[in-house]
């Protein structure tokens, strides 16, 4: 009989076996191919998509959801464009798409679970955010992170944070045409003031 050896993922903080972390290194080779010279927005969400097709820089990339609502909001017309024509230009406007939880979370774990683990990253994540990423500016994007956008401040991360105060930009599946238009308008705010 083969043992399975689990290891403690750093990208999500779950006990992981070898697949797991091949598919994470998978989703970070797509997203670095997108990766912006000089990040100037870092859009921040909870937890990454269980879909892959759901995932923004997947090569198979459906721009449902999350991913959709973010190149909406952005300006990036979809029609008929191939996925790397629209990634590429998401890349131009120095826009970059990262996650929390940087795997998708088994179904089987409860909000508070879920919760936990965001809170149990976050330190991690700020570190990558101020050590690595070092954009102009953070855009609280998901419901998941409304727990702890207190501990999301410029202070902590070295750059301004959006929304300064209240509630992220999206709801859980990104489709509400109000959020929609507050976060377009806060990436359009941003852009004009230089911030």
């Amino acid at each position: 009989m083969t043992e399975t050896t689990l290891l403690t993922c750093d990208g999500c903080g779950q006990l992981a076996d070898s697949s797991h972390i091949s598919r994470r290194l998978e989703r970070l080779a797509w997203t670095t191919r997108f990766r912006p010279v000089h990040i100037q927005t870092l859009l921040l969400s909870g937890v990454t998509p269980a879909s892959a097709e759901d995932f923004l820089y997947a090569p198979n990339a459906r721009f449902t959801g999350e991913a959709g609502a973010v190149l909406e909001a952005a300006g990036i017309g979809l029609g008929e464009k191939p996925v790397e024509a629209a990634l590429t230009e998401f890349q131009k406007l120095g826009l970059l798409l990262t996650h929390v939880l940087e795997c998708p979370l088994e179904d089987r774990l409860v909000p508070a679970e879920r919760q936990a683990l965001i809170e149990k990253q976050l330190p991690l994540v700020l570190a990558r955010i101020r050590r690595s990423a070092k954009p102009k500016r953070v855009v609280l994007l998901s419901s998941e992170l409304a727990e702890v956008v207190g501990k999301l401040g410029e202070g902590e991360l070295g750059c301004p944070v959006f929304p300064v105060s209240g509630r992220p930009y999206l709801p859980k599946g990104g489709d509400d045409a109000t959020e929609l238009a507050r976060l377009s308008q806060a990436l359009l705010l941003n852009k004009a003031q230089g911030v």
